[in-house]
């Protein structure tokens, strides 16, 4: 009866992933791409930048403004005039008013407009460029995260059979028990490797829940939303090195953002400069006027009419600091550019070792394919010579562990060769989901 009740426990176990949802990649995928916190915070910086990119943030466009002022006063005064007689009223109110619409347009700035317009360009490719890097991260970690749980549901198969064999041992040993055949010992330690199988094979649960609770924060879903993994762990076998290489040159997000920033550097000693040159800008408006004093020459007053001007101005001495701001800006200039070539020396060693990994784990494949499958023929002769009572328990167990283990470094060698693939696509700029 206790065999029978552990038998049902475990197997529910397993009917119960059968019962779960499954999700492919490429769903898996899709739905980060559309809820993911980190590329909708992207897309929405992207889009303020965007709107930033327009004539007026570059001052090249005039401002219109209305203007309205009414201002008045109670006052004692007491005025002398020319002839000697004197005036005086208490309480006099005066008062002024004004309303009118003004113009104003800077045409001319020493090309500092064009330049900042410039500036808002290659501010939107870079928050642009920074959505691409985000979805590209995403992406790369919903593929590594999905592999991840390939790998656990496949080492918790293994542990199953690890357990499956176990029980069998154990049912062998107490029958013998039973008919004399063998000792109190063996029947012992077969329940102890058994409680042991069982252990290994509740924390490969318990690391599986774990694993599909963070990757449903990736994307972006309740934590307890259950479900399963399907595929098992492809490798693409043909990634070439040169190809890799040149994808990453036209293509990777760092690099580009390096460049753009390099860009950024120049446009800004452009805008520097142009302090250098005149400032010319053009004033109209109409306005209305009114006024009103209760002593003096005239007690009431109006006007309204156009207004018009030209203005200029020229930077000719500020202490030298246009000298000092054009040097800073081209430092900056020369940081920009250093910053580009670390970073293609980065994506060049990232690259390399990426790929070494790469080659490395696609020969372990082959090698612990060949482990796998020896184990597993050793662990079935081992089996038929223990149902016959011709090896030891030790020996048996010592074929079971094994092949369980190489059946543990195999898959491990697979999602090695994945992460690898992964990275080495990521740095080029390009992760497909197969």
């Amino acid at each position: 009866m206790r065999r029978i009740i552990f038998f049902i426990l475990f197997s529910g176990l397993f009917f119960d992933v059968a019962a779960q949802p499954v999700i492919t990649l490429q769903e898996a995928v899709n739905i980060a791409l559309t809820n993911n916190y980190n590329i909708r915070i992207a897309k929405n910086t992207s889009a303020i930048s965007a709107n930033n990119d327009n004539y007026a943030n570059a001052g090249m466009l005039p401002t219109l403004n209305a203007n309205a002022a009414s201002n008045g006063s109670l006052q004692n005064t007491k005025q002398t005039q020319s002839d000697g007689s004197i005036r005086e009223v208490d309480n006099a109110r005066n008062s002024n008013s004004s309303a009118g619409v003004t113009l104003n347009w800077t045409f001319f700035d020493g090309f500092a407009m064009f330049a900042i317009k410039d500036q808002l360009e290659e501010l939107k490719k870079l928050d642009e460029t920074a959505v691409r890097s985000n979805i590209l991260n995403t992406v790369s970690d919903v593929i590594n995260g999905y592999y991840n749980l390939v790998k656990l549901q496949e080492e918790m198969a293994a542990t199953d059979t690890a357990m499956t064999i176990s029980q069998l041992r154990f049912r062998t040993a107490e029958n013998r028990y039973k008919i004399g055949k063998a000792s109190k010992l063996e029947v012992l330690t077969a329940k102890v490797d058994l409680n042991t199988d069982t252990t290994n094979l509740l924390r490969q649960r318990d690391a599986l829940r774990s694993a599909k609770i963070s990757f449903n924060v990736l994307l972006a879903r309740a934590p307890e939303t259950d479900f399963s993994v399907k595929d098992r762990i492809k490798v693409d076998k043909g990634l070439n090195f040169s190809e890799l290489y040149e994808m990453a040159s036209a293509q990777n997000p760092d690099l580009q953002t390096a460049f753009i920033n390099e860009r950024i550097a120049r446009l800004k000693l452009k805008e520097t400069k142009a302090a250098r040159l005149p400032v010319l800008g053009l004033s109209s408006g109409y306005t209305f006027t009114r006024s009103h004093s209760e002593l003096g020459f005239a007690r009431d007053s109006r006007g309204q009419g156009f207004t018009y001007g030209v203005t200029a101005s020229m930077n000719i001495f500020n202490g030298f600091l246009q000298g000092r701001r054009e040097k800073n800006a081209g430092i900056e200039i020369k940081n920009a550019q250093l910053l580009i070539e670390q970073q293609k020396q980065n994506i060049s060693a990232q690259l390399l070792s990426a790929y070494q990994t790469y080659k490395t784990s696609l020969d372990l494949i082959k090698l612990e394919r060949s482990n796998r499958e020896a184990a597993r023929e050793t662990m079935d002769i081992t089996l038929a010579k223990f149902k016959l009572g011709s090896v030891t328990p030790v020996e048996f167990r010592e074929a079971q562990q094994n092949y369980i283990n190489a059946s543990l470094r195999y898959t491990d060698a697979q999602y090695q060769a994945k992460i690898a693939e992964i990275a080495l696509r990521e740095l080029a700029g390009k992760v497909e989901v197969e």
